[in-house]
């Protein structure tokens, strides 16, 4: 009677452990959904990361420095770093003043029209890569349609789309697109309230901007320029597209060295990476602290 009893109980509480890992499962099911997403995110970003500083300190199969000797010692790649960040500089600025002014004045319209405006603009700013280099080719290149008529009224003498300015004008444009669609959400901070009250104790348009506009849209603004640049100086189908690769740009010379026709030096192309991912890192934390510094009013 008594072992009955005891087999009995034995049996209760294996019946009762079933449940409590059924309920320990479910607890960390939100857990186990993370796990394709970070073997995805391993596989595709910390993995090659990992393997790109790595290779870039061999060099004929020791370990070394002179990949990187070689990067300051070139003026040839020097050349491809100064291009890219003032192309990337410059296009991200003007692309977020010009994409700023878009917004401010989209909030002026009514919903209908904003939200075609709206849905234009998330087509336009997945329109990049060879597509846009072709596109710029046949309006601005030299017989490019718009080239031809604004030499036939005398606007302009000579255009070269394949120079840094022609490099520039394309980069500003799929810029815009991407900054319109980061700064729309944070403009919603800008209260007409706000303007009224600024209206109403004496300030014009350009103190409300001044003293109230901006300071407020500080982080984002800062935020999307650090985006803007880091889409502008990865970018690499574009430009190629463009020059052949004969402008010379950090992506361009990463890519010769890789699957290039005459030297295929990928330990190379790897140290020239990690000076990238490096200065991109230093412009993050500038923005960062400038972020920080703008929250606190300082």
């Amino acid at each position: 009677m008594n072992k009955r009893i005891i087999a009995l109980e034995g049996q209760s509480s294996r019946g009762i452990r079933w449940p409590s890992i059924f309920l320990t499962l479910a607890k960390y099911r939100p857990a186990l959904w993370l796990i394709p997403f970070v073997l995805f995110f391993y596989l595709f970003q910390v993995a090659p990361m990992v393997w790109v500083f790595i290779n870039s300190f061999v060099y004929e199969g020791e370990w070394s420095l002179v990949n990187y000797q070689a990067i300051f010692d070139s003026a040839f790649i020097l050349q491809s770093f100064y291009n890219s960040v003032w192309i990337s500089f410059w296009s991200s600025l003007v692309g977020l003043i010009l994409a700023a002014l878009f917004v401010s004045s989209l909030r002026h319209l009514n919903s209908r029209i904003k939200e075609a405006i709206i849905a234009f603009t998330n087509m336009s700013s997945n329109f990049a890569g060879v597509p846009l280099a072709f596109a710029f080719i046949i309006i601005l290149g030299t017989n490019g349609a718009v080239t031809l008529l604004l030499k036939q009224w005398g606007v302009i003498e000579d255009f070269n789309l394949y120079s840094r300015w022609g490099l520039l004008t394309l980069y500003i444009y799929f810029q815009i697109p991407l900054g319109a669609l980061l700064l729309y959400p944070a403009f919603d901070a800008l209260k007409k309230d706000a303007y009224e009250a600024a209206a109403l104790l004496g300030a014009n348009p350009f103190k409300y901007w001044v003293k109230i506009g901006i300071p407020i849209l500080s982080p984002a603004l800062l935020g999307t320029f650090i985006i803007l640049f880091a889409n502008a100086i990865g970018a690499y189908a574009s430009v190629y597209a463009l020059t052949a690769g004969n402008y010379n740009m950090v992506t361009i010379r990463v890519a010769s060295l890789v699957s290039g026709d005459l030297f295929l030096e990928p330990n190379l192309a790897a140290a020239i990476s990690v000076v990238l991912m490096l200065l991109l890192a230093f412009i993050t934390a500038i923005n960062q602290w400038l972020i920080a510094r703008s929250y606190h009013g300082k």
